[in-house]
């Protein structure tokens, strides 16, 4: 079968299934594994696919809002969230980027935190209305409806002004070779910017944003001192992590 045939097939397929194994892939379409690997990657650098831990799945660019994906994996994110409060304390500066998972983490914050919080994600203000203590500084720049965060120059200039204690990090794909990726160029260019400016570096990383690949590198992997994720540390899906040098919470 021709390349461009097997393409075709994996992402009509994908349109029905939404996650595809290369097992499945390669036993429907009577070739090798590693022919249906090598496809999966051309069209995951091509953005018509997201690479996953032994597949491929639907490539879905932001399909929920904002305040939808706040519920999507709720459970999940109120344990990172949970998980995450140890590493705040009281005179601390924090970078918080987008995303409903750092959403979560300030929602539980201890009404009493004094901490400076320098953020390019809107959603926070009305969460931070009532602590009295907490220093918001939002971030200027363009505004994205969909993600609700500010981003370009202006705001990766203005958070370069600044010398933070700890960053608290979304992503979308965090993987043991690849490192932490994004979807976006635009989110991307802001996490490095905090990341530079920040003493600690934390990801947060829910177990579906494990084992992926986005277009677009963060960073590496050493440049991260703690992974949290909704998985406990010494779950088998999280050995391969344990090769670099970071905490795993």
């Amino acid at each position: 079968m021709l390349k461009e045939n097997r393409f075709d097939f994996i992402l009509n397929e994908l349109k029905k299934k939404k996650q595809l194994t290369y097992e499945w892939i390669a036993g429907k379409l009577d070739v090798s594994e590693d022919t249906i690997r090598r496809d999966i990657e051309i069209l995951h650098k091509n953005g018509l696919l997201s690479k996953v831990r032994g597949g491929a799945m639907l490539r879905a660019r932001n399909p929920l809002t904002f305040q939808d994906r706040s519920h999507y994996l709720k459970k999940e994110k109120e344990v990172i969230a949970l998980k995450a409060q140890q590493f705040i304390k009281n005179g601390q500066t924090i970078f918080m980027d987008g995303g409903t998972t750092n959403l979560a983490i300030a929602s539980l914050m201890p009404a009493d935190l004094s901490a400076r919080i320098i953020t390019n994600n809107q959603a926070l203000v009305p969460v931070m209305a009532e602590h009295k203590n907490i220093e918001l500084i939002i971030l200027g720049g363009q505004y994205n409806h969909a993600g609700a965060t500010t981003y370009g120059l202006a705001t990766c200039k203005q958070a370069g002004e600044y010398i933070a204690d700890l960053f608290l990090m979304g992503t979308c794909a965090v993987d043991p070779v690849a490192g932490v990726s994004g979807d976006g160029q635009q989110d991307v260019d802001v996490k490095r910017a905090m990341i530079a400016a920040s003493g600690s570096v934390l990801a947060l990383a829910n177990h579906e944003r494990l084992f992926r690949k986005e277009p677009f590198k963060v960073c590496e992997l050493n440049v991260l001192d703690t992974i949290i994720t909704d998985l406990p540390s010494d779950h088998k899906d999280m050995h391969e992590f344990h090769h670099a040098d970071l905490q795993i919470i």
